[in-house]
């Protein structure tokens, strides 16, 4: 009898798992910006049903940039963090916002309930005493088993990133 109450009572958390969002630890694991969701994995961006956009990909010292994330369907959760381009690291700090958890370790911030969403407006600060380039990158949850990882934030492009680019 104690067995099956413990398999109860692990198989309800495995449902239930993250519904305030990603812990910390999604800033380091070996899988980057991916859930440990079991066996489940990445689905194809090519089918991503979400578009995830950021206001601007430059910054100057305190800019704020939003991204937003909507779609055609509705989502559970996410987990997105801020990277600088010329160097991959964390960078700034995101506002805390109705239903957002922030994790200030390493950039990112995280759904904090299990509701589904229509949509999510996430805002970005920079550094204070920097400039440079930026970009959103990180995962959407249609529901426990089914996400989309190491998404890209589609950005306006600055005129002078599409010359070096050219």
């Amino acid at each position: 009898m104690f067995l099956k109450v413990v398999v109860l009572v692990l198989l309800c958390w495995r449902v239930r798992a993250f519904p305030d969002g990603a812990p910390v630890d999604a800033c380091v694991k070996d899988r980057a910006n991916q859930p440990n969701h079991g066996q489940h994995r990445t689905q194809p961006l090519s089918n991503l049903p979400y578009r995830v956009l950021a206001s601007s990909a430059t910054y100057s010292p305190g800019t704020r940039i939003t991204v937003t994330i909507e779609g055609v369907d509705t989502f559970k959760g996410f987990f997105i963090q801020a990277r600088s381009v010329e160097t991959n690291e964390w960078i700034g700090a995101w506002e805390k916002t109705p239903n957002t958890t922030v994790h200030p370790e390493c950039s990112a911030v995280t759904h904090a309930d299990p509701r589904d969403k229509a949509r999510a407006t996430l805002v970005w600060r920079s550094p204070q005493h920097s400039h440079g380039r930026v970009y959103f990158t990180g995962t959407v949850l249609k529901n426990y088993g089914t996400f989309w990882s190491n998404l890209i934030a589609e950005a306006p492009q600055d005129p002078a990133d599409l010359q070096v680019l050219g």
